[in-house]
């Protein structure tokens, strides 16, 4: 029987924490939680009710936020749409200009570029050399009808962190919105609602140990009176997202949230020790580049580039479940939007990996990837035998 996989893809998707998973079942079954939250007449959508403000709760203290803020959708691609969209529409005046980044998720790019044929200016912002957006680059691309900002919180490709409160508070400043993807930040980095200047933010369950097709969008109170519905129906969710609440889902969601709050510290301790444990025994391979900031960066996610020798993505992908590039990128089989935009070409692109850890990455799992990128390399043993364990 072939061995399975080592599993270095969590910025994809995690698998459901067990713990989640029993919060989940709690919802299913005629013996379970199964009503209606909005049959509001009788016991069973009374209970499915309740459950469901207990999860956008624990959603909302997990990121500094009022529950009352919480909308849930279907996961983060419909949260950027409901808010880019929702923000251009309610305007009701044609024009106006919008500013994003080049290495933004393709959730964000697909909708901005579709909000372009509508008549909406959109300037994309050039990363630095350290794959970071500043706030000084997004004050040189100002303009006086600049009505929305969208950057994303941490890349989801490379791990590099933006500084999100220094750029909030320029756009805030100059009277504009600013919606951030923060898919790939919650539950990895700290996120306070309450103190940062964003009005519109973004999140996804299934980056964060729950499960698929259950997201969020937080909505600010300066995006309240300023945002569209994109869905309707039934006027759920304060009439921005119609549609029957998922109410296993949306349990499930404030389980992995509420989990990710107490296991913050811990967790994030233990990717630190494991992403230096990989990196250290990857030292020795000669022209290999990590790509982005070394330091403004969350620990989870490693963009790697061989840049001499020979490299054999294909081999490696049999034995160790990683990313060439982001998972969008790679069901239209094309290169890295993201590394394109810091200037590396197509070659290199296609010499990258992406590895991201996880809750259940343990120190025999860093030891075989290490094995297993070290042979993909094919070099000369010379190309590794002076690295220090």
């Amino acid at each position: 029987m072939n061995q399975r996989p080592v599993y270095f893809d969590y910025a994809a998707t995690t698998p459901v924490d067990e713990r989640v998973i029993q919060v989940m079942l709690e919802c299913l079954g005629f013996n379970a939680n199964f009503g209606n939250p909005a049959s509001s007449s009788h016991a069973f959508g009374q209970q499915a009710r309740r459950t469901v403000e207990h999860a956008r709760q624990q959603v909302a203290q997990l990121v500094g936020a009022q529950p009352q803020q919480m909308v849930w959708t279907s996961g983060a691609t419909e949260s950027n749409n409901l808010a880019l969209k929702g923000v251009v529409q309610a305007r009701g005046l044609s024009g106006g200009h919008i500013i994003s980044s080049q290495i933004e998720h393709k959730a964000v790019l697909d909708t901005l570029h579709q909000l372009q044929g509508s008549g909406v200016a959109v300037t994309y912002l050039t990363p630095d050399a350290d794959g970071l957006i500043s706030a000084q680059a997004l004050s040189e691309a100002w303009r006086e009808d600049t009505f929305l900002v969208s950057l994303m919180l941490v890349n989801n490709e490379l791990g590099t962190l933006n500084d999100i409160p220094a750029i909030g508070q320029l756009v805030r400043e100059r009277g504009a919105l600013l919606h951030v993807d923060a898919a790939q930040g919650a539950g990895k980095v700290v996120i306070d609602l309450a103190q940062w200047p964003v009005d519109l933010m973004s999140f996804s369950a299934h980056k964060l140990y729950g499960p698929k097709g259950i997201g969020a969008l937080y909505v600010g109170p300066r995006a309240q009176q300023r945002l569209q519905a994109q869905m309707h129906g039934g006027g759920h969710e304060g009439g921005l997202r119609s549609g029957t609440l998922a109410t296993h889902q949306i349990a499930a969601m404030g389980a992995a949230f509420a989990l990710a709050g107490e296991l913050f510290e811990e967790e994030t301790t233990s990717i630190i020790r494991l992403r230096q444990r990989l990196l250290e025994q990857l030292a020795g391979i000669a022209g290999l580049r990590l790509n982005g900031s070394a330091c403004q960066r969350i620990p989870h996610t490693l963009s790697l580039t061989f840049t001499e020798g020979s490299f054999d993505a294909a081999a490696l992908s049999a034995s160790l479940a990683f990313s060439a590039t982001s998972a969008c990128n790679s069901a239209s089989n094309a290169p890295s939007h993201v590394l394109l935009a810091l200037g590396y070409d197509a070659r290199l692109a296609g010499r990258t990996i992406r590895l991201s850890l996880g809750r259940f990455t343990g120190e025999e799992d860093v030891d075989r990837a290490a094995q297993l990128i070290k042979a993909a390399c094919a070099a000369a043993p010379a190309f590794w035998a002076g690295a220090q364990p």
